[in-house]
């Protein structure tokens, strides 16, 4: 058999190839446009030029330290430049960022730091206090760096605490030297970064990404949300979840101006939009509700459409509209903290633009098609791993395969296998597909209601339930019932000034729903959020169970 002679004499060699990175986004746009500015912050304005020489100074001054590739680097930090720049100059020398979560508890910050094994941490004196009494439950003993935010506002809702490190930061990266070469990966496998889930039971899972994922996402979250060149970027998303979806590398490839935002707070996001001609934020519903529920002093006006883009529970069809009406476009992205976030996106067809308003709002809350980066996406039947048949209504696993799915939970071998078991990643929500190859969510695998042998979905019902002007969050579980085995039950969360009762709500569903669907319990009180806006239903499924079965 004749060799393939496409496959002899034309190997790899490095004019020809180079292992994909996101730094390299940097490196281009510093290039190109050394002069733009890169990141807004306060009164501080950073040049493409010095946002890429702090960061090398970052990475001579970690090296400095003795760190190198494979060591981690954990922050705990705002949406602030320093943040910014820790995803790059961190990166460079073939090291790993850990963000954590700025709302944890000192048990949980604790574990992370030991299991990351963690060699430098740099915090935010506003989170001092809790990362002092975390590293003395810690085993590891990184250096500490202290970042003193000099933009932070005279009107700051929390103090900022005592240092605690043996470095400043600013300090800390101008007396290194900006003449850096980056590490470059040997392999694009390599890990750039690491990230938590939020696990409700036992401890959290360590999300790994790699070089290549980042770079792809960089092209792929430029693409879905609509980026022109220079884009205007307000952050209001945490760059701890999921490194800000990417967008910390992504805005280089248009070199786009980051606006950061240490607190989602309604009057400053107007503030940013008008003052900075924001284009493009991303966020949950929660900070769409921020906007669309503040008071008339706090909102400004502006003339351009922001692009705004959310993932987690689909956005119910009364807030699509109260955001269409306030000036912005919702672009519907799905995906998990083992997707590098977003992975799947709503891509709108213009013919839906003429569809009626609530056969367009049905259409925009479906959670989309894959990425450009993600090779495949699917419902499947989770034991047999066939496709569920593409009608609408067959509910299955949704399930990834692509270069944009993590490259595994670290040191938790069994639990990246039980992941990727048959060739795909396992999602655990469930969801449809519709014919025209549209996906749908219709729940969590186990926040799906099982009533009389029928599945009610508590996305359905929550749907239902925001369509009542009065409420302004709620949440379904399920609750353990004698005769029918679960029942829907309802939290719901009024607006300021509204009341409502029991009856009056389940009333208002069964105006929508199926009368099986309808909750039979409505309990009034706030509904309990994480720091990225999304529902803590293991807390109320808790709650639930306490009542009992009826």
């Amino acid at each position: 058999m004749t060799a393939n002679p496409y496959e002899t004499d034309l190997d790899r060699n490095p004019a020809n190839y180079q292992p994909l990175t996101p730094l390299a986004h940097l490196e281009r746009a510093a290039l190109i446009h050394p002069d733009r500015t890169a990141i807004i912050h306060g009164a501080m304005r950073v040049s493409y030029r010095s946002f890429l020489e702090r960061s090398k100074r970052l990475a001579n001054a970690l090296a400095a330290l003795g760190i190198g590739k494979g060591d981690t680097v954990s922050v705990m930090l705002s949406n602030t430049p320093a943040m910014l720049e820790t995803h790059h100059g961190v990166p460079m020398l073939g090291a790993v960022l850990h963000s954590i979560n700025t709302r944890l508890d000192a048990p949980a910050i604790a574990f992370q730091l030991d299991h990351a094994e963690c060699r430098v941490l740099i915090v935010d004196r506003e989170f001092s206090a809790v990362m002092a009494q975390a590293l003395d439950l810690a085993e590891v003993r990184p250096v500490v760096i202290d970042y003193d935010d000099t933009e932070y506002p005279a009107d700051a809702p929390f103090p900022k605490g005592d240092r605690i490190g043996a470095h400043d930061y600013t300090e800390f990266v101008l007396a290194a030297s900006a003449d850096f070469t980056r590490t470059l990966p040997a392999d694009e496998w390599e890990s750039i970064s690491l990230n938590y889930t939020s696990g409700t039971t036992g401890n959290p899972k360590g999300v790994v990404y790699h070089h290549r994922g980042a770079a792809l996402m960089g092209y792929s979250n430029v693409i879905a949300s609509g980026m022109g060149r220079h884009p205007v970027y307000l952050w209001t998303l945490p760059m701890f979840h999921c490194n800000g979806w990417c967008f910390p590398w992504t805005l280089s490839v248009v070199a786009g101006t980051h606006v950061c935002l240490r607190w989602v707070r309604a009057r400053a996001m107007y503030d940013a939009i008008a003052d900075h001609g924001v284009t493009h934020l991303c966020g949950a519903p929660i900070v769409m509700s921020t906007l669309l529920n503040a008071p008339d002093t706090d909102k400004r006006d502006f003339s351009h459409t922001v692009s705004f883009n959310t993932a987690a529970a689909p956005p119910p069809e009364a807030v699509l509209a109260g955001m269409a009406d306030a000036g912005f476009e919702v672009v519907h992205l799905y995906g998990l903290t083992e997707t590098y976030g977003p992975a799947v996106v709503n891509e709108w067809k213009a013919e839906w633009s003429a569809l009626e308003r609530g056969a367009r709002t049905t259409k925009k809350a479906r959670q989309g098609v894959r990425y450009p980066a993600l090779e495949d996406l699917a419902v499947m039947d989770p034991e047999t791993m066939e496709k569920t048949p593409a009608d609408g209504e067959t509910i299955g696993e949704v399930m990834f395969r692509g270069n944009i799915v993590m490259k595994g939970y670290l040191k938790n071998p069994a639990a990246s296998a039980e992941a990727f078991r048959g060739g795909w990643f396992h999602s655990g929500d469930l969801g449809v597909m519709h014919p025209d190859g549209y996906l749908q969510l219709k729940d969590r695998s186990k926040d799906i209601i099982i009533s009389g042998g029928e599945n009610i979905s508590s996305i359905e019902v929550e749907d239902a339930l925001y369509k009542h002007p009065a409420i302004l969050a709620a949440a379904v579980v399920a609750r353990p019932d004698d005769k029918w085995g679960e029942t829907p039950c309802a939290f719901v969360e009024l607006r300021p000034g509204h009341s409502l009762t029991e009856a009056e709500v389940i009333d208002h569903c069964r105006g929508l729903l199926a009368r099986f669907k309808c909750p039979r319990t409505v309990i009034f009180h706030e509904v309990p959020k994480t720091s990225t806006g999304k529902i803590q239903k293991y807390l109320l499924r808790d709650e639930a169970r306490t009542l009992g079965a009826s």
